[in-house]
């Protein structure tokens, strides 16, 4: 789910761009890049929660002109697949030149609310006008990130290589450094950050800082401490990132204290919100519930402004601790310091409600978002409808994607793979089959993968009703999208046919929240 922080050491690291956008560079070299030919690739899921900045400009400083109006007609376009550069095109037609400026600001928003495969489009739209629109390391830094992202990193790679030596400053080999974290390619990422430390690149947090969420999300925590101790050898001072994610990968109460106690020492660092929602986090995973109701507290002492994503993870982790008590109180403050709660904070809330067991609750905090919801996002409804098909009660999972779709909702990928789990457990292979097919071709589903539960439950139907057409046709939808070179999903194909699915199924499941 969205908002469980408390699964898989995945613990809440908060943003970094913030902090890595004004490190003192050498004025970047410009340079017309070709648009690289895009190439379809399977969707990389990673669970990294920072987004690494390396030095890439902001352009923030200047009034908004007109680039807000393109920023929208982009993000609210109709029909998406015509791409960002019919917006350009019929913007400039009107007669009005866009700016390099303009553009790259455009860029950033899109890039700030997850809009990659449009703010690429931005770019290769420059890029085919390199007579007007110079672009600079940090440009090409950027499209990196973004060729990573959308792409994959073999083009990400091409990308790379067709940039002159003197673009190659260490933002432009940090965000090669973070299309292979992204990917969880371990080999790629520790060649290449040992080719930063040769070219004197690494003598700074943020490779470590990447580096390490790599060995987090490989659950490989004894890498973590040794990029610490690598730090403190070089006199590499370590930051809140550096701290926040060292603190995630401990193992016992005493070592997570110990180095929150370090990071108190450290004169250079103010622990943050997201130092003690990690610290709470990590208190449930160790069975300590008032050390985290503790922790929690000073998350919330420590909230500034309007600030809306910490109460996200207030939400989620009360809900964690089943504290229904404190989940509301929480929700009050929330409403009253925020006017317009966004999508996310509701999801939050319904899902810590759905996790708790008061499925009448959250029904009703879902009504509650009808009216002010700013688009009807289909991640809220999908909570209720997979507790329903786990109460055996595909009716009214039935019922509420018929509402979604009333309400003009575009069912995800995983909409349809709930119903597709309800179907199983009715063993309708026809009907579960018609919803897997639909999952596959939904938008969204490039970034989807689907559950292993819910795989194994289909498979194993089809195998006690001796249709193996249909289990054929899934593996061919799962060919097609690439998911079968991943080696949990083609261990599970291999267990099946050899009787060993339960035991893959226990092995894999925290890939189901993928």
């Amino acid at each position: 789910m969205l908002l469980q922080a408390v699964q898989n050491r995945n613990v809440p690291l908060a943003s970094s761009s913030a902090s890595y956008s004004r490190l003192p560079l050498s004025r970047s070299p410009v340079v017309s890049v070709a648009p690289m030919k895009q190439k379809k690739t399977g969707a990389i899921v990673c669970s990294i929660s920072q987004v690494y900045g390396y030095g890439t400009v902001d352009y923030e400083r200047r009034p908004i002109i007109q680039w807000n109006a393109i920023y929208k007609k982009i993000s609210l376009m109709e029909k998406p697949e015509l791409g960002a550069a019919s917006v350009l095109n019929q913007w400039e037609k009107g007669g009005r030149k866009l700016t390099k400026w303009e553009l790259c600001r455009v860029v950033k928003e899109l890039r700030k609310f997850k809009r990659p495969n449009q703010a690429l489009e931005v770019y290769d739209w420059m890029n085919k006008r390199g007579e007007r629109f110079r672009l600079s390391a940090s440009d090409a830094a950027i499209q990196l990130d973004l060729i990573g992202k959308v792409r994959g990193i073999s083009d990400a790679e091409d990308f790379f290589l067709t940039l002159p030596d003197n673009f190659k400053d260490r933002r432009v080999y940090g965000s090669l450094l973070n299309a292979y974290v992204r990917a969880n390619s371990r080999d790629k990422a520790e060649s290449l950050i040992d080719t930063m430390r040769q070219k004197g690149f690494a003598l700074h947090p943020l490779p470590f800082n990447v580096m390490m969420t790599l060995y987090m999300n490989l659950k490989e925590y004894d890498k973590v401490d040794a990029m610490v101790f690598e730090m403190k050898q070089k006199d590499i001072r370590l930051d809140i990132y550096s701290y926040n994610i060292w603190l995630s990968s401990c193992s016992s109460v005493d070592q997570l204290e110990l180095v929150y106690q370090q990071m108190k020492s450290d004169v250079s660092i103010n622990p943050n919100w997201t130092t003690f929602s990690t610290m709470a986090t990590m208190y449930i995973k160790m069975g300590e519930p008032d050390k985290a109701e503790d922790a929690l507290r000073n998350v919330e002492s420590r909230i500034t402004g309007r600030n809306r994503i910490p109460y996200h993870y207030l939400l989620s982790l009360y809900g964690s601790l089943g504290n229904k008590k404190e989940l509301f109180r929480v929700w009050s403050v929330y409403k009253s310091v925020v006017p317009n709660i966004p999508n996310l904070g509701y999801h939050a809330l319904v899902s810590s409600l759905v996790r708790m067991g008061d499925i009448e609750s959250a029904e009703k905090v879902y009504e509650e978002w009808l009216p002010v919801k700013s688009s009807y996002d289909p991640r809220i409804p999908n909570l209720l409808m997979n507790a329903y098909v786990k109460n055996d009660q595909l009716d009214k999972a039935q019922g509420l994607f018929d509402h979604m779709i009333e309400m003009g909702g575009t069912p995800s990928p995983g909409t349809w793979e709930i119903l597709a789990d309800g179907h199983t457990r009715k063993r309708s292979i026809t009907q579960a089959l018609a919803c897997l097919k639909e999952a596959f071709s939904a938008q969204g589903s490039s970034n989807w993968r689907p559950k292993v539960l819910v795989l194994s439950g289909f498979f194993k139907l089809c195998e006690e009703e001796s249709d193996v057409t249909s289990k054929e046709t899934v593996l061919e939808l799962l060919k097609q999208s690439g998911h079968l070179q991943d080696k949990s999903y083609q261990a599970l194909i291999d267990a099946e046919e050899n009787d060993e699915t339960d035991i893959l199924v226990t092995q894999l499941q925290d890939d189901d929240d993928l």
